[in-house]
């Protein structure tokens, strides 16, 4: 690094980042000063290929023309509208749009600001919709390990990642079902494991522990993204479905990195063909130019809770920024790139070379696993003796200084490129990568 580089740098004391390691930071930071495509530019100048869609949210590619224009044609109109007993046209056009993407019924939408928002959302839906029904005792959410779902206390509670959980209370009335992830069956899988449907019996386990009516919902990422890329075995989100119906809870799934194309479906639910009772997005939602989230929720919910005099509240819950104009206008113009580029037919026209190049990496020496759905993947390295993650952090820095930015949960590697990609960028991945993994020791 040159020195007019480090003489440009900010002070990089008062910024608190979060889920970093401040010190080890900013003793040897990594600054990202543009990006356009499927390429970040680093203070010294170099280029990096995202191979993590930024933080699984950038599914179009960097530096959209169209919607910074959007968004500045926002800005310059309305810049803000309360949300409360008002609103304005792009909120309903944008609805409408969403809705038109979800499965069908799923056609009533509440928007947030990020994912932890749709996710607490949705939860207070469920509740909402059991009191208007007439069971408010169901008050009990099922989670499930490895999972992540915001860091909300709803979000935090119901997911299933040891870290989030540990320094903060959590809400009373939680229970988990087991992760997944069996490597001694599924080791190494291209796509959905064969073995492990039978992990979703679990839920009738936990029902009857709790007692069905004492359930309001069952909430799961339809593929566990932050705890590791886990994509379900087959037939397993077909039981929790049918054990769901047949016990009256709602099943959430939690869509905030599986949601706009990234299993080369607009969601997974249409992925997998199961339709969940409400639906959670954000990330891919606005391209990750303008925070956003929301919940498509089923409208027998809604409809239930369309009840008593008109001008009495239905759900006293909602956001100062709820539907906020300008993210509405780069949410609209990332759903016209989507549609226009047809990105979500490609995204599932690159998950073949994508898989390729990430199970070519087998048998490099840190590897304990491989697994892949669409453009997802893990890659699991051998923890050091002592020192968990210490490997995985390495490989980060490393790929990063080799000119590829990748995503370290401890000692996995997680993968997830725009759906911009193409095989000559997806070939120069798989090389870096195994450049990079070479080199550790």
């Amino acid at each position: 690094m040159d020195d007019a580089s480090l003489t440009n740098r900010p002070d990089l004391s008062a910024f608190w980042m979060p889920f970093t390691a401040n010190r080890q930071f900013k003793a040897d930071p990594r600054l990202i000063v543009g990006a356009r495509g499927l390429y970040y530019q680093t203070d010294d100048g170099r280029q990096v290929l995202d191979a993590t869609s930024g933080l699984w949210c950038v599914n179009a590619g960097h530096g959209r023309p169209e919607i910074a224009e959007a968004v500045q044609r926002q800005l310059m109109t309305l810049d803000y509208a309360p949300a409360f007993q008002m609103s304005h046209p792009a909120a309903f056009e944008l609805s409408t749009r969403i809705a038109q993407l979800t499965p069908p019924g799923l056609d009533r939408i509440f928007f947030a600001n990020s994912g932890s928002e749709a996710v607490e959302s949705a939860m207070k839906i469920a509740l909402a919709y059991h009191r208007a029904r007439g069971e408010g005792q169901r008050t009990r959410f099922i989670g499930r390990e490895r999972a992540y779902h915001g860091v909300n206390f709803g979000g935090m509670s119901v997911g299933g990642l040891v870290n989030n959980r540990r320094t903060f209370p959590l809400l009373p009335g939680v229970d988990h079902l087991r992760a997944t992830h069996d490597p001694a069956r599924s080791a190494f899988s291209r796509g959905q494991p064969d073995a492990g449907a039978e992990f979703a019996d679990e839920l009738e386990r936990i029902v009857g522990l709790h007692g069905a009516d004492t359930i309001a919902a069952v909430i799961v990422e339809p593929v566990a993204g932050s705890g590791g890329v886990l994509p379900p075995p087959k037939g397993y989100l077909e039981r929790l479905r049918a054990i769901c119906d047949r016990h009256g809870l709602l099943l959430i799934f939690d869509e905030v990195i599986t949601g706009f194309g990234r299993l080369g479906a607009p969601f997974a639910a249409q992925y997998f063909g199961i339709t969940p009772d409400i639906l959670t997005m954000a990330k891919g939602l606005t391209n990750a130019a303008i925070p956003m989230g929301a919940a498509a929720v089923k409208r027998e919910i809604h409809d239930a809770l369309m009840q008593g005099p008109p001008a009495a509240i239905e759900l006293f819950h909602g956001y100062t920024y709820s539907a906020h104009p300008v993210a509405c206008a780069a949410a609209l113009a990332s759903l016209d790139i989507y549609a226009r580029e047809r990105l979500f037919e490609h995204a599932a026209a690159m998950a073949d070379p994508f898989e390729a190049a990430v199970h070519g990496l087998k048998g490099r020496a840190p590897i304990s696993d491989i697994r892949n759905l669409g453009l997802m993947a893990a890659i699991d390295l051998e923890a050091r003796a002592g020192a968990p993650g210490a490997r995985g952090y390495e490989a980060l820095v490393r790929a990063y200084q080799a000119g590829l930015l990748i995503r370290v949960t401890a000692d996995t590697i997680a993968l997830s490129p725009p759906l911009t990609i193409g095989e000559a960028e997806i070939a120069d991945l798989g090389r870096i990568l195994g450049d990079v993994l070479a080199s550790l020791e």
